[in-house]
């Protein structure tokens, strides 16, 4: 390999962007606006529900109660009424999502020891969010209802009911359990698996429209100093995009970075350089920039945002998903970004997955340069 030929073309790819500033801007405005959009707007936290109560008792217990889901930050109380049809309607209008009906005698029957009941209407249109939300009503009445039993055995001078479990949490990583310090690191891989993807694909794709592609596979150039050419100058760019989306994610969002910045900064140049390879192994399949676009967004935003383990769990998809999730490179960085971002864990534990990225990287470079190396018949 000549470096010589090899700073040539990375010269040359340099102007190339320095001169097209619509693409430079949109490579370097995209991942903040994307980290931005999906920081703010993907969120998995389920509080503040929209509550309305049906409270046909109207007894100091029921009040209490009430005022118990009002000062719960899970729940957030919309209103009161004392028709069932209103509460359909607010539930089909997605105004209501759980309603609370507090039968009449609910405090007499508390006050004698008896069984007391309320009824519980939720939405389940989106059922995900309403098994969370019936966990956390559930276990708020259950709660109070204890502590109501307690106090009646109390007046009649009986021994309080003991507790049967007593339960202390310890939440490790991300102690207040918040959804963007688990998105957040995410983006990060979606972000430059889309970016190194499609910008590589595209411009090279256009190259082949232009004919400029074929003039340089008529020079002396080898498809390994070609391919590693014209990534020096979107890695460069690579980088800068990376730099911004953790910037973003450390400085605005206040994710923790508790891991080592330079096994952050290792990852992410072994993770950017298999995503700019892969860019240039589509454009040498698909010479046509349309058809190279379709391809990067099969080949980087789909598997990288629903197979990675991003969204949705990996472990909860059907065991052939589950397979197919091994071969999207996407998957281990996001590993490796929590791992680094919250655990604040090193190579001891991560090795494996740095080892994936580094086969993945070299797999996809061997097949681009094999993809390029092809003259023209």
């Amino acid at each position: 390999m000549n470096l010589r030929r090899t700073r040539a073309v990375a010269r040359k790819e340099f102007i190339h962007i320095w001169r097209d500033p619509r693409s430079l801007i949109m490579a370097l405005a995209l991942p903040l606006l994307l980290l931005l959009l999906f920081g703010y707007a993907l969120t998995l936290d389920v509080d503040r529900i929209p509550t309305l109560i049906y409270d046909s008792d109207n007894s100091p217990q029921s009040r209490e109660l009430i005022e118990r889901f009002r000062g719960s930050r899970y729940f957030q109380i919309i209103g009161s009424t004392n028709d069932y049809r209103d509460i359909e309607t607010q539930i089909d209008q997605d105004k209501c999502l759980l309603a609370l009906v507090i039968p009449h005698r609910y405090g007499r029957n508390i006050l004698a020891g008896e069984r007391a009941k309320v009824q519980l209407l939720l939405d389940g249109s989106d059922s995900n969010t309403a098994s969370i939300a019936l966990g956390y009503a559930e276990a708020l009445l259950k709660t109070f209802n204890f502590e109501l039993q307690s106090e009646a055995l109390e007046r009649k001078g009986a021994e309080s009911i003991p507790v049967p479990v007593e339960a202390r949490l310890r939440v490790w990583y991300n102690h207040e359990l918040e959804s963007k310090n688990f998105i957040v690191p995410g983006l990060v891989a979606v972000i430059l698996m889309i970016i190194s993807a499609l910008l590589t694909s595209l411009t090279i794709a256009r190259e082949w429209e232009m004919g400029t592609m074929e003039q340089l596979l008529s020079t002396p150039l080898r498809s390994t100093e070609l391919v590693l050419g014209k990534m020096i100058a979107f890695f460069a760019l690579g980088m800068v995009d990376a730099l911004i989306a953790i910037g973003i994610g450390v400085l605005i969002f206040r994710v923790p970075l508790r891991g080592s910045p330079m096994l952050l900064f290792t990852t992410t140049c072994i993770f950017l350089f298999g995503a700019l390879c892969m860019g240039i192994m589509i454009s040498a399949i698909a010479r046509q920039q349309l058809v190279a676009y379709q391809l990067g967004i099969i080949t980087s935003f789909l598997p990288a945002f629903l197979l990675s383990g991003f969204v949705f769990a990996i472990e909860n998809m059907p065991k052939i998903i589950q397979v197919i999730t091994h071969i999207v490179p996407a998957r281990y960085f996001i590993i490796i970004l929590k791992g680094i971002f919250l655990k604040g864990v090193g190579i001891k534990v991560l090795w494996l997955e740095i080892f994936l990225l580094l086969a993945y990287a070299g797999i996809v470079f061997i097949i681009a340069s094999r993809k390029l190396k092809q003259k023209l018949v």
